[in-house]
């Protein structure tokens, strides 16, 4: 199973959870994203030829970063690109890749948590984002299981 958290026609997240399971390999992400997840199921032998990545000028123009929820659990706060408004939330456990596109986000550990994070560099300090006030824990709203 997997969620892609749509908002206004513009993708802000994009969940794997852990229990995806389909052979071959699958892009979750459309050609166009600076950051691309794939997920891929090989049989025993199978072989991915020794390759090199060529250099390609790219152009950046929004930080799109991927977590991996190694272990625990973590409520995803999610917020609308640039009015900042609270939209939804959604629990990440371990297992679970989420690749962050557009609009804003918050993480609230509702366990001890170890998250692997990957993002464009080189990091920009405090340029690199805004900083705003997080949902009240009250009006969280998850989705229906």
């Amino acid at each position: 199973m997997n969620a892609h958290i749509v908002h206004q026609g513009q993708t802000l997240a994009i969940i794997l959870h852990a229990s995806f399971n389909r052979d071959g390999i699958h892009f979750l992400t459309p050609d166009s994203f600076s950051q691309q997840l794939g997920y891929m199921k090989r049989p025993q032998g199978y072989s991915i030829a020794p390759h090199d990545h060529n250099p390609v000028s790219r152009t950046i123009e929004w930080t799109q970063e991927v977590l991996f929820i190694k272990s625990g659990r973590a409520r995803l706060d999610l917020y609308a690109p640039d009015s900042r408004e609270y939209l939804e939330s959604r629990i990440l456990e371990a297992g679970d890749v989420v690749l962050l596109a557009h609009g804003g986000h918050g993480l609230v550990m509702l366990e001890e948590s170890e998250i692997i994070e990957v993002k464009q560099g080189p990091y920009a300090g405090e340029a690199d984002k805004t900083r705003f006030a997080p949902v009240d824990a009250g009006k969280v709203r998850l989705p229906e299981a």
